[in-house]
């Protein structure tokens, strides 16, 4: 294992990667920066951009772009949003997402522990809406823990996304060090239990980070407790630091200890395991869920599954392209009414 000398030490030659490109690549960009969307693929600089884009995979963030947690390991601006919420952006996401020619989707979101559900009910209208307008596409939501509370997991579980997502990040022993202090192990586990105890047959995923100074045995102990939370698909990738201000890398991991996590894995009864020096949690999503959940075992048939789904995707955002554009702005306006029934501070959380 490689442990970095400095800051400025060059890394190891299984961390770099090509630069993004391709047509695909460039229309999506372009479309993109036309809809006003922003991908969490892009801010991140994830090296897997191109790859996934040119699968019809994305990741949109939700609820604006300042997080109400500080995590040390995480370049989302940290602060107060005061409560601000635009009230329009599931119906202007979900009709932006539906004219694209993506085959799965990832809607993630900042923590918002401003909000009184924490911005549950704002994911789960953006799901709803977007089934109603591509049924084909397949929605992954990768969300925060809503402070434990229960209900609110509910909320955006009811909304019915193919595959609902949250992140336990790193092993038991640096929650405290690495993860903001509201945040937990027990509570991240809670959640994902949560969600299989309502509804079985829902598919839900965590994703490990390492690299940060957690043991071998620790990864190994995290991925026995997220298997025992009933959690189906699981990523490990090596956490590399945004900037000087961010916790230091400890180590850089080889490839090798990744296929180790991810016999491991594989040996406690996860769907799919997407391990490797470059994995982040939504590395190649549309890939994942056809292989393990669609296709299981079957690695021709998925492939056949995956270029079929993209030629139908693509349909489907041709399809819809016009019809699904707001025509008037009264017709945007009464689509998001019921979000804007109530007083902007009722649902805001107060300091007590």
């Amino acid at each position: 294992m490689t442990a970095p000398s400095s800051r400025f030490a060059p890394k190891p030659p299984w961390l770099k990667v090509r630069a993004p490109g391709g047509e695909t690549y460039g229309h999506l960009k372009q479309t993109f920066r036309q809809l006003d969307l922003h991908t969490v693929c892009e801010e991140a600089r994830c090296p897997n951009v191109g790859e996934c884009w040119n699968e019809g995979t994305a990741t949109v963030m939700l609820l604006g772009d300042v997080c109400t947690r500080g995590c040390r390991f995480c370049a989302v601006t940290s602060g107060d949003p005061r409560g601000a919420v635009d009230g329009r952006e599931p119906e202007h996401v979900a009709r932006a997402i539906a004219r694209l020619g993506l085959q799965y989707v990832v809607l993630t979101m900042v923590d918002r522990d401003d909000l009184l559900d924490g911005g549950a009910s704002h994911v789960a209208r953006t799901v709803t809406r977007l089934h109603e307008l591509r049924p084909d596409m397949l929605i992954e939501t990768l969300l925060g823990d809503f402070g434990g509370h229960m209900d609110y997991v509910d909320t955006t579980a009811e909304a019915k996304p193919d595959v609902w997502a949250h992140n336990i990040e790193v092993v038991r022993r640096l929650q405290r060090t690495i993860r903001d202090a509201r945040c937990s192990y027990e509570t991240s586990l809670g959640v994902l239990a949560r969600v299989k105890e309502k509804d079985p047959s829902r598919v839900t995923k965590s994703s490990i980070m390492v690299g940060i100074g957690e043991r071998d045995e620790e990864v190994f102990e995290t991925l026995a407790d997220l298997r025992g939370a009933g959690v189906d698909l699981v990523t490990l990738g090596q956490y590399l630091r945004p900037t000087p201000k961010h916790v230091a890398v400890d180590r850089y991991v080889p490839p090798e200890t990744f296929d180790a996590y991810a016999a491991e894995a594989r040996r406690l009864g996860f769907a799919f395991v997407a391990s490797g020096p470059l994995v982040r949690s939504s590395y190649k999503a549309a890939e994942v869920f056809v292989r393990s959940i669609l296709r299981p075992g079957d690695p021709e048939g998925a492939e056949a599954v995956m270029k079929e789904r993209l030629a139908e995707a693509q349909r489907a955002a041709g399809a819809i392209d016009g019809d699904a554009a707001p025509r008037t702005t009264s017709e945007l306006a009464a689509r998001a009414a019921a979000s804007l029934l109530l007083p902007a501070e009722s649902l805001v959380r107060r300091p007590t």
